[in-house]
């Protein structure tokens, strides 16, 4: 059984990754973009399989019994979707097209990486 404290991260987690997730299907060009291009394959190939991961994830943490587990491949999946993240930024950084605000913005959400993290692993660590 999971404590009160984990259960409402859990939640959290699991909306913010679904509707992200739902997103990835929604409107997959923003989230094509920021494929690192280092990466063999198709854009889109992996912007699918993200989506399903996050959907996946978000269940996982929505279910008692598997919580625990959940709070583990979130953490693991901020970590990798990370670099995603920087090509994000950088492409942002270097467009002429990009507005003052959002590359601000861009610069400004790497780090918020660090405590979707430290929720995921707070997920991990209270949930039995």
């Amino acid at each position: 059984m999971s404590t009160q404290p984990a259960r409402r991260s859990a939640i959290r987690l699991a909306g913010l990754l679904f509707g992200v997730g739902v997103l990835h299907f929604v409107r997959p060009e923003p989230f094509d973009g920021i494929v690192p291009r280092a990466l063999p394959g198709r854009a889109r190939t992996y912007t699918y399989v993200s989506g399903v991961a996050e959907i996946a994830v978000a269940g996982a943490l929505v279910a008692p019994r598997t919580r625990r587990w959940g709070g583990t491949l979130a953490a693991a999946l901020f970590v990798a979707v990370f670099p995603a993240n920087v090509q994000m930024a950088v492409t942002w950084l270097r467009s002429p097209k990009t507005s003052p605000a959002a590359k601000a913005l861009a610069v400004a959400r790497l780090p918020l990486q660090i405590p979707m993290i430290t929720e995921a692993w707070k997920v991990r660590r209270l949930s039995r």
